[in-house]
């Protein structure tokens, strides 16, 4: 941990040591809300979002916040490391486009309906009790195996235990957007209708647990969690299909999946509170989990040490630095593409609009796993070796 700010109403816990003044303030107005429990945590990947930054961990025992999870809910990572110890470019460019036949990008869904047998299960409600699951679960089936865009990508590394890695890094796309907008709106209307003090301004309207609101909030948010990681673990299934079309034999070990965008009921300093995770990863102890670096950067698989003080959480990835219409405006394409070029890495920076996912928007990984030793020991680095971004 880096410092402890004690000018809120409850003390703020940071994992870095520069934040950013409009990303400082959402975090003020968490440690402000009257039902926080214990500290507010902000991992060392921390920068401004909706409400609460990403790279943010607060819990509550009464309430839930959906601007706390964010609209990509269930957003997360995804690792295999296979049996391979080297593969050529001509390799890494056959197996690139087999990927982008058979994995849809950016607004790209599947032209047919994937099998309904791989969507997730409802366990203890059925799907027309949750209003909007039930009405976009068509729609979900078109997506499922569909990275989306933004910081989405897919990755072929090479990690310094001596082995090529599949990474991916994607969330619940359309599905969880409108889970998540629609309890939003619906929190403001009560939290309005109820009287509540905490200022509109700070887009942290919330749901009392308990509540049928709150509770029908969870179970939407929960399912689109699960989507998330059948989403995930269905591209990863094609991926390494890819790679088998083009290299064999190949081996598999068993996949590494975590979510960083979601809200669980958890027992921290001995009280059940729901965690709110945006743009964190559970660590705790033992735990494997996956922080990704930028696009030309590493990658680590960690293992969690389950440090109290951040609600046992770590950094989701490196952070951005910049917005994305700053760092079009300011980074210079040559000098980003002569970045990844110069390692060799088959990317996807052609143009000026690209450079909101360049290295250069992203904070240093290397300072971001640095800040955070306390949370996570490193297992694996992973470098880039080959990458589809969304």
């Amino acid at each position: 941990m880096k410092q402890v700010i004690t000018t809120e109403k409850k003390p703020i816990k940071l994992w870095l040591d520069d934040i950013e003044a409009n990303t400082f303030e959402q975090v003020k107005n968490l440690a402000n809300l009257p039902f926080i429990f214990k500290h507010v945590a902000v991992m060392p990947d921390a920068h401004l979002g909706y409400g609460m930054p990403i790279g943010g961990v607060m819990a509550s025992a009464e309430m839930v916040i959906p601007n706390a999870v964010g609209v990509d809910i269930g957003c997360g990572m995804c690792a295999v490391k296979t049996s391979l110890q080297s593969i050529s470019t001509a390799h890494l460019q056959q197996v690139l486009s087999e990927i982008k036949r058979t994995v849809p990008v950016g607004f790209k869904h599947h032209q047919r309906r994937q099998d309904p047998a791989l969507m997730p299960k409802a366990i203890g409600y059925s799907l027309k009790e949750l209003p909007i699951v039930s009405r976009e679960y068509k729609s979900a089936l078109t997506q499922l195996g569909t990275l989306g865009g933004g910081n989405h990508f897919i990755e072929i590394q090479k990690g310094n235990d001596g082995y090529i890695w599949l990474m991916l890094h994607s969330g619940s796309r359309n599905i969880g957007f409108k889970v998540a907008n629609y309890h939003n709106r619906l929190a403001i209307n009560l939290n309005s209708r109820e009287g509540s003090k905490i200022p509109e301004k700070w887009q942290l309207a919330f749901l009392p647990i308990a509540s049928e609101a709150g509770q029908k909030y969870l179970s939407e948010m929960n399912f689109c969690v699960e989507f998330a990681y059948a989403n995930r673990k269905l591209m990863m299934e094609r991926i390494q299909a890819a790679l088998l079309a083009v290299v064999q034999p190949v081996f598999f070990e068993p996949l590494i999946n975590i979510a960083h965008n979601y809200a669980v009921m958890e027992r921290h300093f001995h009280k059940d509170v729901m965690v709110h995770r945006k743009g964190a990863t559970r660590a705790e102890v033992g735990e494997i989990g996956i922080i990704p670096g930028s696009q030309g950067t590493p990658s680590y698989i960690v293992k969690g040490k389950g440090n109290s003080e951040s609600f046992a959480s770590c950094a989701h990835g490196a952070g951005r630095k910049m917005g994305r219409k700053q760092a079009q405006r300011q980074l210079n394409l040559g000098r980003e593409q002569k970045r990844l070029d110069d390692q060799g890495i088959i990317h996807s920076i052609r143009r000026t609009r690209d450079l909101d996912e360049a290295a250069g928007a992203y904070k240093n990984i290397d300072e971001v796993i640095d800040n955070q030793l306390d949370l996570v020991e490193v297992l694996v680095e992973l470098r880039p070796l080959a990458v589809i971004k969304g």
